[in-house]
């Protein structure tokens, strides 16, 4: 018998081509799956720290003062001592190893399995305090974070493909917590990517699906808000309250992403630098306000707000006060600053349906939840600034096919009036924390463009570095 085909030789190359399947697929695809279970999970947990909180203070307000002000303190505390690297949203942190420049140590730093456990188990606590606080974005740097682990299976990883399982895991992460696939892909390409021309060889999609499989297999085949009631035909009138909601919407955000990215500007110097040197006592500080706020307002601004916009988006009649948005604009910009593990897609959606109701009041004949949807993606578009991804987003949460044209339009509209005083904040933030010690402007903004145009095809035979 000749040697090629004697059972040994078989043996061996089935053996390889096993290997080369497991290596170009498997991995990527356990990977997502594990995002994905991550990503149900998560949600699961936020909901329950959210409940306990609210038990612990039901008909005792007052142990808000000492609950949220301990627990925002030791949770700041500890995310500067040992977990450095994961507060914030996490898409930051994606940004900047995505399109920074090249630094061996930044991978090691912003994900992994020390970000994965500081991302959930401090985020946890800070929700357990009532702060505003979203899973959305943390998912996402979770998402990440498994997903580059991942990596440890291959027997040599090049930089191309640390790019790749960031961007597989980042989707993947969106798409699971939301459960809007679509959605995710955009994303991928309109905020982490900011380029049409990365090509992914099926992998992002692909991890992107098998996500999404794991949270409709464990949560079921749900809509994030439920499905809304709204005509598919709007007169040409309804052009006024679109323009309206979005300028508004688009100032409200523009405002929010200056609050942050400017805060050595309306945060006195002496206050910063008590910051820098006492982190708990700075935690405790902002989460005694959040605390004052949630008490003031009648515990309308606790947690990420999901409540308010449902009831908002169902016109279930349970009206916020009209001063909602302003309040809880103004407890995210203070849990944010906190430092802490913490996303802004639910919290910034809450407020857009908070300022949804300001204009359904203006334009009372035409119904509240499509003029809701509409102002949530326009204060979601103005404070990401990507209009595509934000639109997609909610109206696959709502099942909004005949509001694709307003969504579209209000998403765009604020987006830009947005870019008019501030820059995209996810890119400006990455800048700001993560960029700055690599080298100048000059070369952090040629980095993005050549890597954008590097393909991102994953192949065992390139024999990774």
């Amino acid at each position: 018998m000749h040697a090629r085909y004697r059972p040994a030789a078989i043996w061996r190359l089935t053996r390889k081509e096993l290997r080369r399947s497991w290596l170009n697929y498997g991995v990527l695809w356990v990977g997502a799956i594990l995002v994905g279970l991550a990503a149900v999970q998560f949600a699961n947990w936020t909901n329950d720290v959210l409940a306990i909180f609210l038990g612990w203070i039901d008909g005792r307000a007052w142990l808000a003062l000492l609950i949220t002000p301990a627990l925002t303190g030791g949770a700041v505390w500890m995310t500067r001592k040992w977990f450095s690297g994961s507060e914030g949203s996490g898409i930051p942190q994606v940004i900047a190893a995505l399109h920074g420049q090249p630094d061996p140590t930044r991978i090691r730093r912003l994900f992994g399995l020390r970000i994965l456990i500081g991302k959930i188990g401090l985020g946890l606590l800070g929700m357990l305090g009532g702060l505003t606080l979203g899973r959305e974005g943390p998912t996402v740097h979770i998402g990440a974070s498994i997903m580059i682990e991942m990596r440890r299976f291959y027997p040599r990883v090049s930089l191309r493909m640390e790019r790749l399982l960031l961007l597989a895991g980042s989707a993947a992460g969106l798409s699971g917590a939301f459960n809007t696939p679509l959605a995710g892909i955009l994303f991928a390409i309109e905020e982490l990517t900011r380029s049409f021309e990365v090509r992914t060889n099926g992998v992002l999609i692909t991890s992107i699906v098998f996500s999404g499989l794991v949270s409709l297999a464990l949560a079921g085949n749900y809509l994030y808000f439920g499905q809304i009631t709204a005509p598919d035909i709007f007169p040409l009138a309804f052009v006024l309250p679109v323009v309206i909601a979005a300028v508004v919407c688009g100032l409200a955000g523009a405002a929010f992403n200056l609050a942050l990215l400017k805060q050595v500007r309306w945060i006195p110097a002496k206050v910063l630098a008590w910051r820098e040197r006492s982190p708990l006592a700075w935690g405790a500080g902002l989460g005694l306000l959040v605390a004052i706020i949630g008490i003031a307002s009648a515990g309308q601004t606790w947690g990420s707000g999901y409540e308010q916009a449902r009831h908002l988006l169902m016109n279930h009649g349970e009206q916020v006060s009209w001063y909602y948005p302003l309040v809880k604009w103004l407890t995210m910009v203070l849990s944010y600053i906190t430092g802490l593990p913490g996303g802004l897609f639910s919290p910034s959606l809450s407020i857009g349906a908070g300022f949804g109701q300001w204009v359904s009041q203006w334009f009372g004949q035409y119904p509240r939840s499509a003029l809701v949807a509409i102002c949530m993606v326009g204060y979601l578009a103005a404070v990401t600034q990507s209009p595509l991804t934000s639109f997609v987003i909610v109206m696959e949460m709502i099942n909004g096919g005949g509001l694709v044209i307003p969504l579209m339009a209000t998403a765009l509209i604020s987006s830009r009036v947005a870019n008019l005083f501030t820059p995209p904040l996810y890119e400006a933030l990455a800048e700001q924390k993560y960029f700055a010690p690599l080298g100048d402007a000059s070369q952090r903004k040629a980095q993005p463009e050549a890597q954008a145009a590097e393909p991102v095809a994953v192949t065992v035979d390139e024999k990774p570095r």
